[in-house]
């Protein structure tokens, strides 16, 4: 667990989840509360192989910020390098009312497809890791109820 941050659709997708005409959200880590999630481990021979492919995806834009931050895990506390919000970030977008986030995600799509998908298979990647995130699993079930919404109603 993370504490002092959560997960949020608080970052402007504009290519992957939208368009610069009709952008999408994506997920970020935002100030405050406190997020389950998973850490990964790698030795420190998996590093040249594995961290710079990580840093491109994650940095290239600047929305994100690099720290090093406690991660309570069942095994006990680690330090792990998370990319938390960059709120400077002409992406970053402050928390949204539901419905107005969710006109927006169900309108959007990008490169990797709809917005809809993503938050949705987040939610279910999520469950099927154990992690159990109540407003994330409220958005998708809505997003699954009526995955469409045409644009302008």
């Amino acid at each position: 667990m993370l504490r002092g941050h959560h997960r949020a659709l608080c970052l402007w997708s504009r290519v992957n989840r939208g368009t610069p005409e009709c952008p999408g959200l994506v997920f970020g880590l935002d100030r405050g509360g406190s997020c389950r999630g998973v850490v990964y481990r790698l030795s420190g021979a998996q590093v040249p192989e594995y961290f710079p492919a990580l840093w491109d995806r994650e940095m290239s834009t600047g929305a994100y910020l690099p720290r090093w931050l406690n991660c309570q895990t069942e095994t006990g506390p680690v330090q792990a390098l998370v990319f938390i919000m960059n709120r400077a970030n002409p992406a970053y977008i402050r928390a949204l009312p539901e419905d107005e986030m969710l006109a927006i995600v169900r309108r959007a799509a990008g490169r990797y497809g709809p917005c809809t998908d993503y938050v949705v298979e987040t939610a279910r990647a999520l469950r099927a890791a154990g992690i159990r995130d109540a407003r994330l699993d409220a958005l998708a079930r809505r997003l699954e109820q009526d995955p469409w919404q045409l644009p302008g109603s």
